[in-house]
């Protein structure tokens, strides 16, 4: 099966955080509240899935309220943070969502992403993931984490599936 064949059939995409939404850096205020930098540009991509009808969900081993606050402001309902084992929370969100592992996507960076990798329909990555991940994933995106590595994923997608990855005159 081709990658275009596998991006053609998929309803979910999950997203890792750390090092996909984001460039992976830990940042700290003076006060030592913790900092992450999305990309709006992954953000709208999240929205184009919204609007072409796919859902999202992001599994992350992180524990944080900015990531909360930003699937808030994306429309993401389905946030699953501290998963030490992605690969029963992979299980249960297809059990949750009715779908098989082949319909869902998923976009990581490193080896605790490995195993959700090898079960879903279409894996991608960032260009600056692990060599590990590098080279089980069915797309390698040209971008690197944080900077639209997560759009580009969801343009191959959404091209595959024929749906428009342009926004219409009257948003």
């Amino acid at each position: 099966m081709t990658n275009h064949e596998r991006a053609a059939g998929i309803k979910l995409v999950i997203m890792d955080v750390d090092g996909t939404l984001t460039d992976g850096a830990m940042y700290y205020s003076t006060r030592g509240e913790e900092l992450k930098r999305f990309s709006t540009r992954d953000g709208m991509g999240i929205t184009l899935l919204h609007k072409a009808g796919i859902s999202t969900a992001i599994i992350t081993s992180e524990n944080t309220e900015i990531v909360l606050r930003r699937a808030q402001k994306l429309g993401i309902t389905e946030v699953v943070m501290g998963s030490h084992d992605k690969t029963t929370t992979f299980h249960d969100i297809c059990r949750r969502h009715g779908l098989d592992a082949e319909s869902i996507a998923y976009i990581g960076d490193d080896v605790n992403d490995l195993h959700v990798m090898q079960l879903c329909g279409l894996s991608g990555c960032p260009s600056d993931a692990v060599a590990a991940i590098r080279n089980v994933a069915h797309v390698v995106c040209s971008l690197p984490g944080g900077n639209g590595a997560v759009r580009e994923f969801v343009e191959f997608i959404l091209t595959a599936q024929d749906k428009n990855v342009t926004i219409p005159e009257r948003w």
